[in-house]
Order: C-alpha cells, then structure tokens, then sequence
C-alpha cells in the first residue's frame, strides 16, 4: 500500500472509509470467525473470502479491468452485504495488505475497507469495521496507519517537540480518519481517562482518533499544532484537526471547544463539533479513490435476483455487439464488390494487355486508380 494522499474528489456522502493496521498474530482468520458468527446471528446476509488473484481475474460473463486488481501485495478480499434502517442494502469490501517493510518489528498487516449504501449515509448506523472486525479490545486490528496511534482509546501526545510534529505530519497525510486533540487541564481519574469517541454514534466512532495531551503539555501542543497545522489548543478545551495544513473551507473557530470536561460525562459540545465536521465535504485520499473503484467495479457478492440482471445485460451487450460486427462485415463486403466493379468496369473485363504503348499503360494504369479511390470514398463516407 502506498502513502495516502489527497485527491480533489470529494468522498461520496454514501461511503464509509477506512484504512488501519492489525498488530495481531492473523488477521484474516479474525475476520472469518467475525462474519460466520454475524451470518449465523443473522447480522449479515451474506460474505466471501476470495483469493486475490481469483478476485481481479476475468470472465466472459463477468469482465474485469484493471481496476478490481487489489495488486501484488494483497493477502485476501472480503466482501460483505447487510442492510440497515427501512432495508437500505451496504455492501463493504475489505482487503488485507502484506507490511509494507518485513523489516519494520510490530508493522503488522495493513488492511483498508470501503463500504457503500443506497443512500446518504447515517452515523447511527453500525460501523462496518465493526461487521469484519471483532469489536474487541482484545483484537487489534485498531491501529491507524501512523505509526503509535489507535483508534478506541486516548493516544498521548509525545513529550518530545520533534516527535510531536512528526506525528502532526504523519496524521495529515498518512491516515483516512478524523483526529481530535483534547488537553486534560488536570490529570483525570479513572472515568476521565475513558476515551470521549466511546460517546459517538456508533458509525462514526471507528472514523475518529482521539489524542491527549497532559497538563504540562498545553504550551509544547499549542505551539506545534500552530506550525504544524495552523490551529491551536485551548487550555482545558479540544480542536477538530484539518485533514491537510491548507484544508479549504476550515475555520479552526468553528471546530474548537474552550472547555472540556473530563469527568466521565457527555461532552456535548465536542461531539457535535465532530459530527459536524464528519458532515462536511472531504478530500478523498488517492488510496481510497482506487479503494471505492474497486468495490464498485469488483463487487461479487451478487444475490440471485442481481445476477439475472447482470446475465441480462451482457446478453444484451453481446448481442449489440455482434449486430455491430456483422454490419461493420456487411460494409467492408460491400466495399469490395464496389472496387471490383469499378476495376472491371476501367479495364473492360481485361486487367492485362498483350503490347500497351507507353502512353496507353500509363493512362491504362491511372483510370483503374481513379476509379478505385472513388469506390473506397464512397465507403468512408459515413451516409452511404
């Protein structure tokens, strides 16, 4: 998988996005026993486990482009159907990754999933890393891509300036979620330290990652999120991190909170920012883009009525296709019987004569040529 980075198409508001790490000994079988218990508990109405080679390859009944190959490094594809309120149907598609350097100790195995609805999508739906994934501290599949930071839990800020940029930087153009960082104006206690994301609804819980910073870090944060990012951090408060350093569109007022409360309540105010920022137009990463392609254009998960429908529009295009071979045939036959007419008609039945003078081959030579080119602009010419 290479290095995300943002395109200028917009995520679709009927996509769920996300890329991750899972640090655990196999992840594959983690997502297996995930979906048979989801199908048997009736959750899902259907998945595949597919073989990547098998995934991308073509048939004439299904044809495929380049765009449904996951590439070289892919270890399985997962697809999943299930449906949400007042039966809207998502499908998701999940694909595991091999690390992206075996060198790298704990790198684990990457992994990026793409899920689309009939319509718009809601947040009160379920998260659909939660229908591969075991929702589960003791599965970790939560890793976002940079390196250090996992979803599901309240990541601290390095103490180190250096590192906390690097951090900065990695977040912005490296990860697919959202980040918020919230200052703790005093050390929590126990339900203080409960991570504020555990308050979201449930889609949009797995898109965010919470960061924290201590009491003594409120200077060194605000400081490197300012050149970092532009944005600062309120003593006590929270911000909404821009996806990029030059995020149009981004009013660090608008999605900055002055106070929060760690206490183990709701903090309402910092959950509708982030429900509000989750609402507005975003980049779509250049991975996602091909991510989205790929669920669109290599779905498998076909119910029986979906597969009639497909095996009748490619009766349909092959039988369009065949009329358009078989008048394209018609056209060329046709062309040709016109310039052997025309050169039976210039050499009068004859294409040879026994003693030709000079003059004679030459204007013998050039009528047939004339006569030709006539018959083949007739062919060209689109209204014959």
């Amino acid at each position: 998988m290479a290095k995300s980075s943002s395109s200028s198409t917009p995520v679709p508001d009927t996509a769920w996005l996300g890329s991750g790490c899972h640090l655990g000994p196999d992840a594959e079988r983690d997502v297996r026993r995930n979906l048979i218990a989801l199908k048997a508990a009736g959750v899902i109405d259907g998945f595949l486990d597919l073989d990547p080679v098998e995934a991308a390859r073509s048939t004439d009944l299904f044809p495929r482009d380049e765009s449904a190959d996951p590439g070289p490094s892919a270890r399985r594809v997962f697809e999943a159907r299930w449906r949400v309120a007042d039966g809207v149907t998502v499908r998701a598609q999940l694909t595991t990754y091999e690390p992206e350097s075996r060198r790298i100790v704990g790198e684990g195995v990457t992994w990026v999933l793409a899920a689309e609805a009939e319509r718009p999508w809601e947040a009160s739906w379920p998260s659909p890393a939660t229908m591969f994934w075991p929702d589960s501290d003791q599965v970790p599949w939560d890793h976002d891509r940079v390196p250090g930071v996992r979803l599901r839990t309240a990541n601290h800020l390095p103490k180190d300036d250096g590192e906390l940029r690097r951090l900065l930087r990695d977040c912005s153009r490296q990860s697919w979620f959202i980040h918020v960082v919230v200052h703790e104006a005093m050390t929590p206690d126990a339900l203080g330290r409960r991570p504020v994301t555990a308050f979201l609804p449930p889609s949009l819980r797995h898109r965010v990652v919470e960061h924290r910073a201590t009491p003594e870090q409120a200077l060194i944060a605000d400081f490197a999120m300012k050149r970092e990012l532009g944005v600062g951090l309120p003593r006590g408060g929270a911000v909404v991190l821009p996806p990029t350093s030059q995020a149009p569109g981004y009013d660090p007022e608008r999605f900055t909170v002055r106070a929060v409360f760690l206490d183990g309540t709701e903090p309402t105010e910092l959950l509708r920012k982030i429900e509000e920022f989750a609402s507005l137009p975003r980049p779509l990463p250049a991975d996602a883009e091909r991510v989205l392609t790929r669920l669109r254009q290599g779905w498998h998960l076909l119910t029986p009525d979906e597969e009639l429908v497909h095996a009748r529009a490619m009766v349909t295009r092959y039988a369009k296709a065949l009329e358009a071979m078989t008048a394209s045939c018609d056209l060329y036959r046709e062309a040709a019987e016109s310039a052997l007419a025309a050169l039976a008609e210039a050499t009068g039945g004859n294409h040879t004569s026994p003693n030709p003078t000079p003059a004679a081959a030459a204007d013998q030579d050039a009528s047939p040529m004339k006569t030709l080119t006539k018959a083949l602009a007739l062919f060209r010419n689109p209204n014959r």
